[in-house]
């Protein structure tokens, strides 16, 4: 059995960036606004050498605030900095792009349509700075009712798939006569759902690594099992012998907050079996 890897797949820049900040503040006394990324096993990581986590600012009287890679609205920092905390920003730059394109399209007047997940932290964190006036489109179905407007302005959760984000976008067209598109998009994503997909188009299995609570892992999952049977796993424990049974070729992808050390074990594991 042949087991290849995704020519893209694992950390992104934006991840490396928040996990490395993170470490330089794991003293005991800095806590991260949330899990730093979308995987258990670094968040759990990173609480072992010293980096907290709280869910809201009220846990926290004093010490580091360490705003995580999905950002937060501009809220957050000005309540950081009433109550005296230090504020350590490891929002990943494509999130603050996003964020920044949402504030600059309300500023010209525009209804802001944000492209994405409803629930998750990272849109949550542009509607914010859209201040809070913008509409989440999570489908096309949400596309289709979204009602006209003089001035329109686009973005999209950085993680999103293009197919879906320019599908979502084709039904937006004609909502108005003045549109701007604010494609926030980041490469890494592209990179790895392209290679991906290219990678499941040529074995019989496909296994996706990463925390079940990621979208971007999520969504690769998704696209995989377009092309081919496919498994989301979070660890090498996960694996199944047989998933694998009368399997030639075997391809692994990760989404982009899963560590090296976890796709080397599920590699590891594979080539046992």
């Amino acid at each position: 059995m042949e087991v290849i890897l995704s020519e893209y797949l694992g950390f992104c820049y934006g991840v490396k960036r928040a996990i490395k900040i993170a470490g330089e503040h794991a003293d005991g006394k800095s806590c991260t606004l949330g899990p730093i990324i979308h995987n258990p096993q670094m968040v759990a990581r990173l609480q072992a050498e010293g980096v907290g986590s709280v869910e809201d600012l009220a846990a926290m009287e004093e010490g580091t605030i360490i705003i995580r890679s999905h950002g937060v609205g501009p809220q957050i920092y000005k309540k950081a900095q009433a109550k005296g905390l230090t504020i350590v920003d490891a929002t990943c730059p494509h999130v603050k792009k996003a964020q920044l394109s949402a504030k600059e399209l309300v500023e010209d007047g525009r209804q802001v349509v944000i492209v994405g997940e409803k629930k998750h932290p990272e849109v949550k964190s542009i509607f914010e700075w859209s201040n809070n006036s913008a509409t989440i489109l999570e489908t096309e179905e949400d596309a289709k009712t979204f009602a006209p407007c003089p001035k329109l302005g686009i973005v999209s959760q950085t993680t999103m798939s293009s197919e879906n984000f320019f599908k979502i976008v084709a039904h937006l067209l004609g909502k108005s006569q003045d549109i701007r598109i604010l494609r926030t998009i980041c490469t890494a994503t592209e990179q790895r759902q392209t290679a991906a997909l290219e990678l499941a188009s040529k074995v019989d299995v496909m296994l996706v690594i990463g925390g079940r609570n990621s979208a971007n892992t999520t969504r690769l999952a998704q696209l995989c099992e377009k092309k081919c049977k496919t498994h989301h796993l979070e660890t090498a424990e996960e694996l199944s012998p047989e998933w694998l049974e009368n399997a030639n070729k075997v391809g692994i992808t990760a989404g982009a907050s899963t560590p090296d050390w976890i796709i080397g074990e599920v590699y590891k594991k594979c080539q046992r079996i």
